[in-house]
This record gives C-alpha cells, sequence and structure tokens, in this order.
C-alpha cells in the first residue's frame, strides 16, 4: 500500500514481525462526481502536505460544485476517444518495491501511523481529523480536538460494531449524504447508547483497512496481540515454504541451503498465477538480489545470516525462501479479496465450510447451501493439502474460487435455450446478416463463403443472398452495381446446408433477392431444391390464421424470404417489382464521384463483365419507383411465410397486410418512424416480421445501432458481422441470453395485443416495475496495453466506463477514476446505481480504456444482457475490439438488483409508511370518452390504490428494516438477519434476541431487557411482518378483481371504434380513444402483475429470514430447524460447483 509508509514512531511496533511499508507516492487521479473518493494522499501528516479535499463538502450550498464528467461518444470501430486538454507526466518504469495487505497485522499497523478521515456529524457539518490507534492497541484517538486528550478518544472495549457504507442515521439524514462515496464510509457504534463515529476516508482501500483492523481487534480483544504475533505461522506461510521446499529439494546447493533457480522461482509463481508478468517478475527477484549483493549476505531459512560475499557469483541467480515469500505476496496478494475475506471469515485469515456457506447464500444468491457444498468447493480451490484435510479455504483458495467459472458474471442457465420457444414468430428478435457474403467494405471489398459459415457458427438465423446472373447460365451471389467479385451460388448453397443447425436448431431465412433471368432462375430453382431439399419449408400458411407458426414448430426448416406472384397468375410465371439495394449504395457514390476520373474504371468494366447487371434507376425522387421483373412460378410457390411487400404506412398494414408478409425498411426509414410513430411501430411488430438493413451510405460496413430498432419491437435487424465495434457487441451479447439459438423472446409489453409501449418513452414504463441496478467496480487484473499503442511503453492508465443500453429512459454511462501506471491489480473501488425502466431491453457494458493525453485508448469490454446478470462478488472476462477473450483480463465487480432474489426498492430517507401513502403517486386511468367502457375502468380504480398501498406498505417497511439493520439499500432480507446477528450479543455473549421460526412468519423475541435500538429493529420487524402478512392475505382477491374487470373491459374491443363514433367521436378523438383504451388494459394487467410479484416477493423474504436466522445461529432450540428450499434462487444441485467445482 503507497498510502501507509513506513514511518519511524517513537514506539516500536506492538507485534513482531511487522514490515515497513515502503513505496512510491501515489499519483494523484482527476476528481470525479461519486463523492470525490479519489486517489489517496500519503497517510504520514508532514505540516504542508496538501490534502485530498472535497470541495463539495466544503462549499455546501455553495456555486463552486465540481462539474461532472461530459458524457462521451460511444466507441465505433477503432475505440478512440478524444483526448482530454490537461498535461499529463508519462513514466516508462513503475516501481515493484509496494506492499500490499495481506494481513490484519498490516491494517493494524498502518492504523497505529493513523490517517486522515473526514467526521460527519448530525448537522450536515464535516471535520477533518487525523485518526490513529494508540500504542497499547487500547482506544482510537484524533486530533486536533477541542475536547481535552483524555475525551478525544474512544476505547476498543466500547466499540460494539464496525458498519460499512452510508448506513447510520447520521450518514442518511446528512445534507452531503449525495456527496459522499458508499465505499469510502464506515461507523463505529459505541458505548450504552449505541452512539456513531461517522467517518469517511479518502479512499475506499483505506476505509477497508480501518474496518478491518477494528474488527479484528474487536474479535480477538486483549488477545489480539497473541494472534497477530501467531499470524507469522499462518496456512498460507506454511503451504508458501512447503512449496518453496518442494522444488528447493531437487535444486538444493552442497552446502545445505535452501535455494532455487530464479528462473524456477518466476515459472512457480505463475503457476499459481498465470496471469502474472514473468518479466516484473523476473525484475523484482533481482532487485531483492542487489540488496541482499550490497549487504554481502545471503538467508537461511528465513533467520540465519550467513557471509556469502565470496560466492556471490553462485548466488546471482538464485532465490532464498525468503524472497520467494515476499515476491509471492507482492504480486499474488489481491487486498480487495483479502479485505472480502476476514469480512466473512470472523477475522480470521481463512473461510472455514460455515463462513463459506453463509457468503455463497448471503451474497452469490443460493440457497439450500450445505457445509458439504462448501467442502466440495474448498476440495477444488484450495491449494494447500493441510487446507483441504481441516476444510479451510485460505485467501489464494478464495481467490482461486472468486476468478473461476463459478463466479462469471454471466448466468450459464442461459448457455442453453431458456426461453418459451412456442410463441409466434414476429414475438422473437432474430439474430439477422446483412450481404453475409461480403467480408470488408460494401463497393470493393471482398466476397468469401466463410461470411456465411462464420455468421451461422455465431448463431446467426437471417442471411442474405443477392442472386444475379452469371456466366456459363450459373447464377452468382454478389452485391450488384459494384466491384465486389461474385461468388458461386452452387457453393454458397453447400455452405448454408452444411453449417444451417450447427450452432442453432431453430428456423433459419434466406433473404434472397433475386435478379435473375427466367433461364438462370430455373437454375435457381433446381440448385434450392436440391442442395437444400426437404430443409426448405414449403407449406402454405393456415388461411385465416392470425399469427405466424412458432420456432418450435418449425425447427429445422428454412425459410425463403422473397417476392411472391399473386394468386391470380395460377401456373403463369409473372412481373413483380424488384429488390435492390446495391442499386440504392450506386446511387449514394455517384454524386461523390461526379466530375473525377474513375480509376478503377478498368476494374469495374471487368466486374461488370463478369456480373451483367441492369442499369440503376437514374430518378432523383427519394423513393423511385422500382423496377419490375418476370418470377418464375416454381420459384415463387417456394416462398411460404415470409412474402416480402413494399411498405406504404402502418394504416395500410393493419388493414391488409397477411401476417406472413414481411416488410424491409430502410434504417432512416426505419429511425423516422421510430421517432415520429414509435406506438404505432409497436404494434405493427406485434403480427407483421419487420427487416431493417443498413444506410447505404454505410459503404464501410459500419452498423447501426440494434437498440434503436429493437425498443420498436422490430425483428430482423441485419448487421454487418464483419465489423467490430459497439453495435456488434450489443447484438452478440444479446443473443446470448438464451444459449445463442438466435431467437430471443421480445418484452411482454411488445407482445400483448392490447398493450401500450412508447419507444421514445424517457419515463417509468406503464405497469412495469423498476429496478435499481447497484454495480461496484472494485478492480482490475492483467489489463494489456492498447492494441498499436508504443507511446508510453508498458505503461497503461485503466479506467472503466459502465454503460447501460435500452430504451431512452434507460440509457446512461458512469465513469470511474483513472488508476495511473497500474494494469496489473488496478484497485478503483467506486460504486454506481442506475434506475432500469425496461429490464427486458436493458444490456449492461464495460468498457476499460487508457487515459492518455493523445487519445484514450480501448483496451477491452465487457457486454452482458441485464437479465444474465448474476448477483454478488463477480469477475468479468474482458474481450478484444473484435470479441475474443483477452487473456487473463478481468474486472472485479459487485451486483446487486432490487427485486430480484428477494431485493426491494429503496425509499426515501427518513419517510414513514403514513407519509409515503399521502406523497405516493397512483397511476391513473385514462377517460376514453365512451360511458360504457369508462363506467368499466372506474371500478378498477380503488382496487388499483389498494394494490399500490399494499405493495408500497410492504416495501418500505422492508427498507426501514433494512435501514436499522445498518446494510445498504440493494441489501437482501438474508444479510439483513446475518448482519443483525452481528451485533445482538448480551454481556454474556448469548443473544438478546432470537427468532421462532414455527410459523410460516418468523417471529423476533426478545430474550431479555433490550436497548432502545434494538427495540426499534424488533417493532420495525413486526411492522415488516404485518404488512407482508396483509400482501399474502388479501392480493389474491385484489388480483382476481383487477383481472375480471380486464376481462370486461376487452369485450369492448372489437367494437370500440363504432361505440367511439356513437359517442361523437371524430378523426384523432377516436385514435386518442383506442390509445386511451391500451393504456388501461396495460396498467390493470401491469398492476395485477406487481401484485403477484409482490406475492412472491413475501414469500421469498420470509424464506430468506428462515434460512438467514439458521445460518447465524439466531433460532430458539428445536423450533422450525428445517431450513425453506427459495423458488426464486437456485439451490446448489442447480449449481455447476455442486457437480464437481469450477470449470
Amino acid at each position: 500500500m503507497a498510502e501507509f509508509r513506513a514511518k519511524k514512531s517513537d514506539f516500536g511496533p506492538p507485534v513482531a514481525g511487522w514490515r515497513d511499508a515502503a513505496g512510491a507516492e501515489a499519483h494523484r487521479g482527476e476528481p470525479v462526481s461519486n463523492g470525490n473518493c479519489g486517489v489517496p494522499g500519503a497517510v504520514k501528516r508532514p505540516p504542508q502536505e496538501p490534502r485530498c479535499e472535497s470541495p463539495t463538502w466544503e462549499n455546501a450550498g455553495s456555486d463552486s460544485a465540481p462539474k461532472p464528467i461530459p458524457r462521451r461518444s460511444s466507441l465505433i470501430k477503432d475505440g478512440s476517444r478524444a483526448g482530454r486538454e490537461r498535461k499529463k507526466t508519462v513514466s516508462f518504469s513503475c516501481s515493484l518495491s509496494e506492499r500490499k495487505i495481506s494481513s490484519a497485522a498490516d491494517c493494524i499497523h498502518a492504523m497505529v501511523e493513523g490517517s486522515e478521515l473526514k467526521k460527519i456529524r448530525p448537522n450536515s457539518r464535516v471535520y477533518q481529523r487525523y485518526y490513529l490507534l494508540d500504542a497499547g492497541l487500547q482506544a482510537l484517538c484524533w486530533e486536533p480536538s477541542k475536547k481535552e486528550s483524555d475525551k478525544a478518544r474512544i476505547a476498543l472495549a466500547s466499540i460494539r460494531e464496525v458498519r460499512t457504507g452510508r448506513n447510520t442515521e447520521t450518514f442518511r439524514t446528512s445534507g452531503v449524504y449525495e456527496q459522499i462515496s458508499e465505499d469510502c464510509a464506515f461507523s463505529i457504534i459505541y458505548g450504552e447508547i449505541y452512539e456513531s463515529l461517522d467517518l469517511v476516508a479518502s479512499s475506499a482501500e483505506i476505509a477497508n483497512i480501518w474496518v478491518t483492523g477494528l474488527r479484528y481487534l474487536l474479535q480477538y480483544g486483549k488477545h489480539a496481540l497473541d494472534m497477530l504475533a501467531s499470524s507469522q505461522d499462518s496456512l498460507r506461510l506454511r503451504w508458501l515454504e512447503q512449496l518453496f521446499s518442494s522444488v528447493s529439494d531437487l535444486d538444493r546447493q552442497g552446502d545445505g541451503e535452501e535455494a532455487i533457480a530464479l528462473q524456477t522461482a518466476v515459472k512457480l509463481i505463475q503457476s499459481v498465477n498465470s496471469g502474472v508478468n514473468g518479466v516484473k517478475v523476473e525484475l523484482r527477484f533481482k532487485e531483492l538480489q542487489r540488496v541482499r549483493e550490497k549487504t554481502g549476505l545471503t538467508i537461511d531459512n528465513g533467520s540465519d545470516f550467513k557471509d556469502h560475499s565470496k560466492k556471490s557469483t553462485d548466488w546471482n541467480d538464485r532465490v532464498t525462501k525468503q524472497e520467494f515469500v515476499e515476491v509471492f505476496h507482492d504480486f499474488c496478494t489481491r487486498p480487495e479479496i483479502y479485505f472480502l475475506l476476514v469480512q466473512f471469515s470472523s477475522n480470521k485469515e481463512f473461510l472455514d465450510t460455515k463462513d463459506l456457506m453463509k457468503f455463497i447464500e448471503a451474497e452469490q444468491g443460493m440457497t439450500q447451501v450445505s457445509e458439504e457444498t462448501s467442502l466440495r468447493l474448498i476440495q477444488c480451490h484450495e491449494p494447500s493439502e493441510e487446507g483441504r484435510q481441516q476444510g479451510y479455504l485460505s485467501l489464494d483458495g478464495f481467490t482461486s474460487y472468486l476468478t473461476s467459472a463459478d463466479c462469471h458474471l454471466f448466468d450459464r442457465e442461459h448457455d442453453a435455450v431458456c426461453q418459451d420457444m412456442s410463441q409466434p414468430l414476429s414475438h422473437y428478435y432474430i439474430n439477422s446478416s446483412h450481404n453475409t457474403y461480403l467480408i470488408e467494405d460494401q463497393f470493393r471489398g471482398p466476397s468469401d463463403i466463410s461470411g456465411y459459415i462464420r455468421a451461422l457458427k455465431m448463431g446467426c438465423r437471417c442471411v442474405e443472398l443477392d442472386v444475379w446472373d452469371g456466366p456459363d447460365g450459373e447464377p452468382v451471389v454478389c452485391t450488384g452495381h459494384t466491384l465486389s467479385p461474385p461468388l458461386a451460388l452452387r457453393c454458397v448453397l453447400e455452405a448454408i446446408g452444411r453449417f444451417a443447425f450447427v450452432a442453432s436448431e431453430y428456423p433459419l431465412i434466406l433473404c434472397v433477392e433475386n435478379h435473375c433471368s427466367l433461364q438462370q432462375q430455373k437454375a435457381l430453382l433446381r440448385h434450392l431444391t436440391r442442395i437444400l431439399g426437404e430443409k426448405l419449408c414449403t407449406d402454405s400458411p393456415e388461411e385465416g390464421a392470425s399469427y405466424l407458426p412458432s420456432p418450435n414448430d418449425l425447427r429445422h426448416r428454412i425459410l425463403l424470404k422473397g417476392k411472391k406472384l399473386g394468386s391470380g397468375s395460377d401456373g403463369e410465371n409473372g412481373e413483380v417489382s424488384e429488390e435492390d439495394e446495391g442499386a440504392e449504395v450506386l446511387q449514394r457514390i455517384k454524386p461523390a464521384n461526379s466530375g473525377m476520373a474513375a480509376p478503377g474504371a478498368a476494374e469495374k468494366d471487368a466486374a461488370q463483365k463478369m456480373v451483367p447487371v441492369p442499369p440503376a434507376p437514374q430518378s432523383n425522387s427519394p423513393n423511385p419507383p422500382p423496377r419490375r421483373f418476370q418470377l418464375l412460378r416454381e420459384l415463387s410457390d417456394l416462398i411460404t411465410l415470409c412474402h416480402s411487400v413494399r411498405f406504404t404506412d402502418f394504416a395500410t398494414s393493419s388493414k391488409s397486410q397477411k401476417p406472413w408478409e414481411l416488410c424491409s425498411f430502410h434504417e432512416t426509414l426505419a429511425v423516422h418512424l421510430a421517432g415520429n410513430s414509435p406506438g404505432d411501430f409497436v404494434n405493427h411488430n406485434k403480427r407483421f416480421l419487420s427487416r431493417v438493413y443498413p444506410n447505404p451510405m454505410r459503404i464501410d460496413s459500419s452498423n447501426m445501432n440494434p437498440q434503436d430498432l429493437w425498443k420498436c419491437g422490430c425483428q430482423i435487424v441485419s448487421m454487418n458481422f464483419q465489423t467490430a465495434g459497439l453495435m456488434m457487441d450489443l447484438n452478440t451479447a444479446w443473443f446470448r441470453q438464451n444459449g445463442s439459438c438466435g431467437y430471443v423472446l421480445r418484452p411482454a409489453i411488445m407482445r400483448e395485443e392490447v398493450s401500450y409501449f412508447s419507444a421514445d418513452t424517457m419515463d417509468t414504463v406503464p405497469g412495469v416495475s423498476p429496478q435499481l441496478l447497484h454495480v461496484k467496480v472494485i478492480s482490475g487484473q492483467n489489463l494489456p496495453k492498447p492494441r498499436g499503442s508504443g507511446a508510453k511503453g508498458d505503461v497503461v492508465d485503466p479506467y472503466v466506463y459502465v454503460e447501460i443500453h435500452g430504451i431512452p429512459a434507460d440509457c446512461t454511462e458512469r465513469r470511474t477514476r483513472t488508476v495511473t501506471q497500474n494494469g496489473d491489480n488496478p484497485i478503483f473501488d467506486e460504486s454506481f446505481e442506475f434506475q432500469i425502466n425496461l429490464p427486458e431491453l436493458a444490456m449492461v457494458r464495460f468498457v476499460v480504456l487508457d487515459d492518455d493525453f493523445i487519445g484514450d485508448e480501448f483496451i477491452g469490454q465487457y457486454t452482458i444482457p441485464l437479465e444474465c446478470l448474476q448477483p454478488g462478488y463477480r469477475h468479468v472476462p474482458l474481450q478484444s475490439l473484435t470479441g475474443e477473450e483477452l487473456p487473463h483480463a478481468k474486472l472485479f465487480v459487485h451486483v446487486a438488483l432490487t427485486n430480484r432474489r428477494g431485493g426491494g426498492k429503496p425509499h426515501k430517507r427518513g419517510l414513514s409508511v403514513r407519509k409515503a401513502r399521502k406523497g405516493r403517486d397512483y397511476t391513473a386511468l385514462r377517460d376514453l370518452g365512451v360511458r360504457a367502457v369508462d363506467e368499466v375502468f372506474k371500478m378498477a380504480a380503488p382496487l388499483l390504490r389498494e394494490a399500490t398501498d399494499l405493495r408500497g406498505n410492504m416495501q418500505n417497511s422492508v427498507a426501514m428494516f433494512r435501514e436499522l439493520c445498518g446494510v445498504s439499500a440493494v441489501a437482501n432480507l438474508m444479510q439483513c438477519v446475518l448482519a443483525l446477528s452481528s451485533r445482538v450479543s448480551g454481556p454474556e455473549g448469548t443473544p438478546l434476541l432470537l427468532f421462532d421460526l414455527r410459523d410460516h412468519y418468523p417471529s423476533l423475541e426478545p430474550q431479555g431487557p433490550l436497548p432502545d435500538v434494538l427495540r426499534r429493529v424488533v417493532s420495525t420487524y413486526e411492522m415488516m411482518v404485518s404488512t407482508s402478512r396483509a400482501v399474502i392475505e388479501l392480493s389474491e382477491g385484489i388480483y382476481e378483481r383487477i383481472l375480471n374487470i380486464q376481462t370486461t373491459a376487452m369485450e369492448f374491443h372489437e367494437k370500440l371504434q363504432s361505440l367511439a363514433t356513437k359517442e361523437g367521436l371524430k378523426g384523432s378523438k377516436v385514435s386518442r380513444a383506442l390509445e386511451s383504451f391500451s393504456w388501461n388494459i396495460t396498467i390493470l394487467k401491469g398492476q395485477a402483475d406487481l401484485l403477484k410479484h409482490a406475492k412472491a416477493e413475501v414469500q421469498e423474504n420470509m424464506k430468506q429470514v428462515h434460512d438467514a436466522a439458521l445460518t447465524g445461529n439466531l433460532t430458539k432450540e428445536g423450533a422450525g430447524l428445517s431450513r425453506v428450499r427459495s423458488q426464486t434462487r437456485r439451490g446448489p444441485e442447480d449449481h455447476p460447483s455442486a457437480r464437481g467445482g469450477s470449470a
């Protein structure tokens, strides 16, 4: 730790084995609007040293608040970013002598040295003080203070709890609450009346050091010194000594001293941590060897000093045991994981089976975890034989577990098809490729069959074939009017036939753009029927069907999309309009090349000789009339479920379009419709497939943002698979959520026949409960130098953007501070919260960039649908610009999502249930102006209010209980009860509160006189149980009555327009009445669903309380001691770790 340096004290260290923490000065990062928790300065206190101040605090209420970091443009292809105007020091070397916190002794040593912390008072005043432990480790002291020296201290014996985050009344009611970083704040609860000392550190690392050290001292009390002294014989140290000895026995010198070759030592460390940089490890060993050479001494077994100056040459390339242990600690210790370990290990240096079980249940979202489950994980991940035998997970074993596939951010349940595949085809997003045969740009780039093979292997379910007349009577695939070379149609179809169902069994759509003469259409027909054969879907749609068949019904079938002859020309060839996207490209290119000689004229002539194409239309009209051509009747008959038709307007489509007819939209037109008629576009896509292809100006094969079209329900958004970048990252990640099968079920609100949803909403979605996503970016590991970057040597200055992609109301981004000159293990420790209004359409993207004054460069990214996030502490494997996983490069994050696995939406600070009811927002139903229908909807108004009150009262009471338990707003009830279990011990260690688990609703019973704070806990818990019971007992009846009203209202749906006309409504008033009807139906169904979800949430909450009481030993003897299986959270039998460990 650079923050805690070597300092000569007037007193010696209280325990043996403490080492000086020498290191280089930490660089200051630029301040960000996250509580100004920047890189800390030195903790030593030189008289004039500048401090890491918080201007927002010091000038509260003034106009001097820091400016927020500006939004940036998204990464498209090259990952570049415009540089900011500021100077930067470039360094081509970094210090390898920095110590890392790896034990409680290191924490306590740092606390004795002291550090500057900010003290928050109830009156919102902020005081900067210097805090330290006294030499005897008996009290916490601070200076300067107006109090007498004996009063400016808190005896450690009086401390009842050390609480992390902004989770006391002082913090919650403070005027600077929003400016305080959750990760830098902690509180010391002390005294008979549970007073709180609320502190904010300059960095999350310093806060972690104080919390860890204080908890250790509270745990072991007067025995802390003995525990610290014995820590030198820790499980980890014994394992390292055995590891070293196992190699040194094979490499021992004649004099019997234990030492191993330098390269052997490097490889030994890399065998434990494969991501570590071997060059840096070797430099660190040589640095220690230079120190040894200067003294002329070597160390045998870390204790006996012997003179080896005469044999220095023999020892130059050898490593002693002490050197090996020291370098291993430097490179393989991750302080952020150590702090996490001691948080769950009751301040031990390892986790036992009960500790690990508590961590997996409370943090990682699993239930029904037994000690046997924990033991299997220990056997899989603990490196030391001693730990495996005793059932202990050391720091290195815990690191191995957290970096394994078990703790991946992506929920592996989504690696297989996990959605309902029996819905109509129009209810799914379909993974689609544009001009699949092109592998570079759209005009002169090469064509290759590999484009089809790659796309199909990636799960693409819609590929394109532009078919033209070719030489020797054989059709070819190419883009007309361009210089891209053609491919033989026969070879393309053979590749498609071979790879069509390698990645997915669900239907493949071939978009055939036919430009062939009748003669070559016969060859096209022959190749299709011969090569694809029975895979072709030639079944005609059912007459009068309202929807297309489902993906399940069409498994292993290939659908042809193209033009089709009308029914009036039976048995005869006929004329149809031509689709020609290539002509649009040429129209865009011609104006750019006008007036210039065409250097590639000969090349173009040659291409046109190979592929004779008709001249492109020469109209200046934005929508020139399409050419017409003769279509072979037999080829037309192959087009069954995807008949391509021209789009006129939504009104026309609503009246005359059939479910098996498909419109293709130019990107510009689609975006225009999405902006001007978002509701109509969504309704259109409930029954009909829509395909959107890129703007012809995208000659470089850049991609449109698929989210802009998905939010309108467009199913087939054609992407240029050959172009990497943000847009392709979104597309690839989106289709991972259903086993990469190429089909993703659209949100329910976009599928229901009568529903109201506007794609451009900037507010909450009617009938959908917003969720709160909490993301803490903790650290990064092994971040590589950006590809092609050479300006700074091997140095990287990383920072992280967390982006949310979805509907406009959800799109946002936040960034961490920059960590200077550290790509190996940069610590960010910053938390962000995002309100997600439509979770089913949201994605989270982590982008890591190198902060550079020339232009910030792309390091790596990872994109994931919100539905695939796993809660808890997770590692994020970073990917390169082209989508390949970067070796060993990861982010370490913590994720929590409310209303998932027992969470609850937080309420405003200090808000009681009664006040909440007065200020509660009730969703209003709209008047249609049709009396009979309005009377039906008015019957629902009191029921909706009652349903909202039931949910609101329950969620508010849960939030109040969570606050009194001293946990964060995104904690679940299991975490609440486990936190409570650590602070209810009486004078003799017996708990003051116990749960009686015999009833369905566990009761919390005092076991003697309680202090005021615990009495408030009991009363708030009773209120939570009461409001939860009301939800269970009343929700079913309200739910049924709301659905009955919805059913009655739907009886007016078919005749609503005629009823409106009878009431005298005309024109736009009729349209508004229809829209209001959809709004009201959406509200009724949405509120009914929310009430149903609230009931499930209560049941989950009670199960979590039950299981947490058992885990925390807060149960009365013999009362309901069997665990309850949660319905919404996975048990160990559902998790890979229970089937034999990690992958």
